[in-house]
């Protein structure tokens, strides 16, 4: 579960949620709500699925995931869906588990290194940043889902907490904001002009789209990819498992997205007002940065979100390694060991790249990726429905 968890709790807590709410208005944190709503749903059906029709590998692991479970599940006619998951899977962990979070690292500490007087403007820097990021992963990809679960379970309360505290404190700091803020979430769903004016051109559809985008990016419900991490559980009872996907996504989205949203619009509104704040651009963590210094000051604040989201984005990258591996692992069959070396070692170069490739090709990037992923899982929950809703009335008859 933390492994799982480790892959969503990622830039998307973070910078994520800072670019839905500048583009779309605050109106973008309801729909993140509602989305994570719904991705409770999905989340359970997927880990409930992956346990159910997982395999043991030559190496005695359990694997499983959207490419097994339509296997197993759907039969030999649909072995062709699980290919183009798998072959999806592996490409999109380039995008959402690499460019972006590596991208958002060296963003968060190339802030705190300019609150300390620092220069972090050339793209030397980044560099530097991406080959540190991908030597850390290197030492711990190799070593295996073992490995990575050691690290994660470990990260992952870490992480949350620190950053849960951080955040609770700049909203009781600006406790006289949060009302207005409230208001403006829910009044800015439905009527985004009201509350950004014209900044937001493209009105509730764009406010709609970044809420609901952002949500997905950052929970993975419906992508397929945390049900990987799940089918690796000693739980030999899949509605156990898939209750923890259900807290899984509550966790990420409910929870630390919404302090982010909470702690981002008290922080600058009590700076700014709510007419100040700059509608409608894209920004990243740096405005939660500024959000922060109201509290802790611009150098507290800089460490906090550069030490925050550093540990989210590495642990994403951690995960999502991971599942490019295991799809990788699925599409090469007898030649799995080889070529998931090579992915492995591709996936470190990658974060190298990634760092210097700026903020909105690589959030481009990984929608993108993210949608041709979500789709044949999509399909495969629709048709196996079904086998979800039996085997939980079945579980929650033998409690009864």
């Amino acid at each position: 579960m933390t492994t799982a968890l480790a892959g969503t709790v990622g830039t998307g807590n973070i910078a994520g949620v800072t670019g839905a709410i500048f583009i779309g208005g605050p109106g973008a944190v309801f729909w993140l709500w509602i989305s994570a709503l719904v991705g409770m749903v999905t989340k359970y059906a997927e880990v409930l699925l992956a346990v159910k029709f997982r395999e043991r590998n030559k190496q005695g692991d359990w694997v499983g995931g959207p490419m097994y479970y339509i296997k197993n599940g759907l039969g030999k006619s649909w072995i062709w869906l699980s290919f183009v998951f798998a072959f999806f899977g592996m490409v999109a962990s380039f995008g959402i588990g690499n460019t972006t979070q590596v991208d958002s690292i060296a963003t968060a500490i190339g802030t705190a290194v300019s609150a300390f007087g620092g220069d972090a403007s050339g793209s030397t820097f980044r560099i530097v940043i991406g080959v540190i990021v991908a030597v850390f992963a290197a030492a711990v990809i190799i070593g295996g889902i073992k490995r990575i679960g050691a690290v994660t379970e470990k990260l992952v309360p870490f992480m949350a907490v620190i950053y849960i505290i951080a955040a609770l404190i700049v909203i009781f700091g600006n406790i006289g904001q949060l009302g207005g803020v409230l208001g403006a979430i829910f009044t800015g769903a439905f009527n985004p002009k009201a509350v950004a004016g014209g900044a937001l051109g493209a009105g509730i559809m764009l406010t709609i789209q970044k809420g609901i985008a952002r949500g997905v990016f950052s929970n993975e419900a419906g992508l397929g990819s945390a049900p990987i991490a799940h089918a690796a559980t000693s739980e030999t009872d899949p509605v156990k498992q898939g209750l923890y996907g259900i807290f899984e996504v509550f966790m990420d989205s409910i929870v630390i997205c919404t302090l982010t949203s909470l702690a981002l619009l008290t922080g600058l509104s009590g700076q700014v007002g709510m007419n100040g704040i700059d509608w409608g651009a894209s920004h990243g963590a740096e405005m939660v940065v500024s959000a922060f210094s109201g509290i802790f000051g611009g150098r507290i604040a800089a460490i906090v979100i550069a030490v925050g989201l550093s540990l989210f984005a590495l642990s994403t990258i951690l995960s999502w390694s991971l599942y490019g591996a295991r799809c990788c692992e699925f599409l090469f069959g007898r030649a799995a060991r080889p070529a998931t070396l090579i992915y492995k070692i591709l996936f470190c170069v990658v974060l190298v790249i990634g760092s210097t490739l700026g903020l909105k090709v690589v959030w481009d990037i990984g929608d993108a990726l993210n949608g041709l992923m979500a789709l044949p899982n999509l399909i495969a929950l629709l048709l196996l429905s079904g086998t979800v809703i039996k085997i939980t009335k079945e579980h929650f008859a033998k409690k009864e």
